[in-house]
């Protein structure tokens, strides 16, 4: 009998991570945040709560644990310091560099207690670092471009969105990406997902580069222009932020279509549906149910599975993938 603790599990991350291990055989799901009010019950899942920026807190809901699925970004490195240092699976999706880098600092840990943890196991970073593998074995030797739209229609929480805003102006650069249908070319602006940071260290890539855009085109020329430094100060101003963070979370203008596709040389691989939170979800259910087999340490997802195989199966829950080249 395995118990998968997710941590952020209100979310709607979380929330889809919940419902694709709830129906797994022999397989406890617990879904822990620090207000339990906010979850929606899930069959067979049982709701705790838990502050895991709470040391002591954070030990006892470890107790009986053999997975944690974090998704959420609080403490994330104590908190795979401590299920490592218990023997305990950890996999994270977060898509902030700095919070994964600092995580990579523990695999002598993880080593040591014969434990595994495996970063970027997400839509992104995630799915389009196994996009990138495969690629990148097709042009060995070619710069990654990796492009991210995303549906500006479906609902996100505040932390999704304040994240968004925080990372607008952060890098410079602009370029045009072919989406498959029915997006076709979009221009993409550069925005600081960890994929591109880390993808030349783990598959031996020259560079790497990711840009976001929205399926509303209107939305993306808005997040162009935020982009710029003096209107990106602006919106970190605290009570700018508030407000704008109230709005957008009540504001969907689009789909909830996405769509992300990377290429190298004359290679590309696309994959995309609808609901960006159901893929990320699924995507880390998937590995989550995988992760007792994987070898010990700290790693990200590209380096542990066949992209080919994990991307079929989870195109298999409505998606679509492609690969050309």
């Amino acid at each position: 009998m395995s118990a998968v603790l997710i941590l952020g599990g209100y979310g709607a991350v979380g929330r889809e991570a919940a419902l694709a291990l709830s129906g797994r055989p022999d397989t406890e799901v617990i879904v822990a945040g620090r207000n339990p009010g906010r979850a929606r019950p899930i069959a067979g899942v049982t709701s705790v709560r838990v502050d895991a920026a709470d040391p002591a807190d954070l030990a006892r809901s470890l107790e009986g644990i053999t997975t944690v699925l974090m998704c959420a970004e609080i403490d994330n490195a104590a908190v795979a310091r401590a299920c490592l240092e218990r023997g305990i699976g950890y996999a994270d999706v977060s898509a902030s560099h700095d919070v994964l880098a600092a995580i990579e600092e523990l695999d002598d840990l993880a080593a040591a207690r014969g434990a595994t943890a495996v970063l970027s196991v997400g839509l992104v970073p995630g799915v389009t670092n196994l996009l990138a593998r495969v690629v990148a074995e097709r042009s060995p030797g070619s710069d990654l471009h990796i492009g991210v739209l995303l549906g500006s229609g479906e609902q996100h929480g505040s932390a999704a969105i304040a994240w968004t805003l925080d990372g607008l102006g952060a890098l410079e650069g602009s370029w045009t990406m072919a989406f498959p249908e029915p997006y076709g070319a979009r221009i993409v602006h550069r925005f600081p997902f960890s994929d591109q940071y880390t993808l030349p260290r783990t598959i031996a890539v020259p560079s790497a580069r990711t840009g976001l855009c929205l399926d509303s085109r209107l939305f993306t020329t808005l997040l162009a222009a935020a982009r710029r430094p003096a209107i990106a100060g602006l919106l970190r101003r605290p009570r700018i932020r508030e407000l704008l963070l109230k709005t957008l979370a009540k504001v969907h203008l689009g789909s909830d279509g996405f769509a992300v596709t990377v290429s190298a040389g004359a290679a590309q691989a696309s994959f995309g549906g609808h609901s960006q939170s159901c893929a990320t979800g699924r995507a880390a259910a998937l590995l989550v149910r995988d992760l007792p087999g994987l070898p010990v340490g700290v790693r990200h997802i590209e380096q542990l599975v066949d992209p080919i195989a994990f991307l079929t199966e989870l195109a298999a829950s409505g998606f679509v993938v492609d690969v050309n080249g």
